[in-house]
């Protein structure tokens, strides 16, 4: 260690992990970093690239003003268990467009300031799996891609016709940045694309255009999911955007199908998805899990409910050749309510019942949620407020349901480190209004069955984060 001079760019250090490198150099909280490799660092994109290398000199200063230098030897890629007060380490990008689909122009007046940014960030891209316009991009910004191999980055495409694309982004020079495709697949760059559908506008040919176009740029783009449009109550003076029928998302559907297994026999990928949305609206069946490739755009989406029954049933199945299961279904006596979105009502009423019938003593009541928040076009779980939970639980109590003391919800409808939903309520207000737990449960077929199971499952709250402890564990 030793002294060195100040430098321009500071990072205030946030959080130091728990026996990472970082921990173990007596780096700490408050620390700030100056430079990696005696070069400053101006971003993530910067700091990632630096200490990648499997020797690295470190240039921090402690809170008393003293700098140490510290020399680190590790793997390749190893991180050093670090995490800054601002993720980005400089400011964040807004989205520079007016997308005639965007759910932020939809959202109502009076709510937090947060949920009304509009990021369009690439490093949020590579950091988050954020999509992105590249509108707002520079050529500089694809350099620093293509030359660090900053991957996967995931692009908002919309559509392949430029003169198409700056009409559904507003933005004159949203065609023109299409070029960085080209530029990124050159780089054998990493990248998934989302193409967000609106009836009558891209669908169609305007659709099979797209899917053929982006097909040029395999094995590099890996995936593209279609996803439709999301539509709230709130559009007035927005461009009219109308919801697709059951005919139409079964000809989308059919559009999407033709193609996969050319790609897949090219390719080994079935390269283009349609997001669960579509099969639920279209009253088809999921795919089958080999055609998710892997469940690439899983967080977009696509292939979540397939995903959610494989683990219930593989789950379920090892519950019922336990030896515990005699006693525990003799044993389990419980209500309970679980409350979701209405897209996903039918699959986890299906669960229940499944439930029900291996459990003759387990009482489960299932409650779909119309969202009058937003409006009844909006019908996902993450969404759901928390003044919707109250008003239609309350309505089913006084109608004599048996709900039981316990409502599970999917953590999808918490907003991530906050602990409120969109609409601000907290779940201790939820819970106190309507007498009962309110208990979080992670989308996988496994917490569910837990949560079900065991009325110890529950969620705490430590460093600020939520942590999910599975209190119900298949010996």
């Amino acid at each position: 260690m030793k002294k060195q001079n100040n430098r321009k760019n500071e990072h205030i250090i946030k959080m130091v992990s728990p026996g990472s490198i970082a921990e173990e150099m007596e780096i700490e909280p408050g620390d700030v970093l100056l430079s990696v490799n005696d070069e400053e660092i101006g971003d993530v994109f910067d700091y990632r690239y630096l200490i990648k290398d499997e020797y690295i000199e470190v240039l921090i200063r402690k809170p008393d003003g003293e700098e140490w230098l510290l020399e680190i030897e590790k793997d390749y890629d190893d991180d050093l268990g670090i995490e800054f007060e601002n993720e980005l380490m400089s400011p964040y990008r807004s989205c520079s467009n007016k997308c005639i689909f965007c759910f932020i122009d939809q959202m109502p007046p009076g709510m937090r300031d947060n949920l009304y940014f509009k990021d369009d960030d690439s490093r949020l891209s590579f950091l988050q799996g954020n999509y992105i316009t590249m509108t707002n991009m520079s050529d500089r910004d694809v350099d620093r891609i293509i030359h660090m191999q900053l991957a996967p980055i995931n692009i908002s495409v919309q559509t392949t016709n430029p003169k198409l694309r700056c009409k559904m982004l507003h933005n004159r020079f949203a065609g023109e940045k299409l070029q960085y495709l080209d530029r990124l697949y050159e780089g054998h760059v990493e990248m998934n694309g989302q193409v967000v559908l609106c009836k009558g506008v891209n669908d169609g040919e305007e659709l099979a255009r797209t899917i053929e176009d982006l097909s040029r740029y395999l094995p590099f783009m890996r995936s593209v999911s279609i996803v439709p449009a999301g539509i709230t109550r709130y559009r007035e003076g927005l461009y009219p955007i109308e919801l697709f029928t059951k005919q139409e998302a079964e000809a989308v559907i059919d559009l999407i199908e033709s193609y996969q297994p050319r790609f897949y026999e090219q390719y080994g990928l079935h390269f283009v998805h349609a997001s669960d949305e579509w099969y639920m609206l279209a009253g088809r069946s999921f795919p089958e899990e080999e055609r998710y490739d892997g469940y690439i755009q899983l967080e977009n989406g696509v292939g979540m409910m397939r995903l959610l029954a494989e683990e219930f049933d593989e789950e379920i199945a090892k519950v019922l050749e336990s030896d515990a299961y005699p006693q525990m279904r003799d044993q389990l006596k419980r209500t309970l309510t679980m409350a979701t979105g209405r897209l996903p009502y039918a699959l986890l009423k299906g669960f229940a019942a499944k439930l029900e019938e291996a459990f003759p003593h387990l009482s489960i009541h299932v409650q779909a949620i119309r969202n009058d928040f937003f409006g009844e076009t909006i019908t996902v779980s993450g969404l759901v407020t928390g003044q919707d939970l109250i008003a239609q639980l309350s309505e089913s109590r006084n109608r004599g349901e048996n709900m039981g003391d316990t409502l599970l919800i999917p953590s999808n409808m918490i907003c991530s480190g906050e602990g409120v939903f969109l609409d601000d309520y907290t779940l201790q207000q939820v819970g106190e209004a309507l007498s009962m737990q309110v208990v979080p449960v992670e989308t996988q077929g496994k917490d569910l069955i837990a949560a079900i199971l065991n009325p110890a499952y529950r969620m705490e709250r430590k460093n600020e984060n939520f942590v999910y402890i599975r209190a119900y564990e298949k010996k």
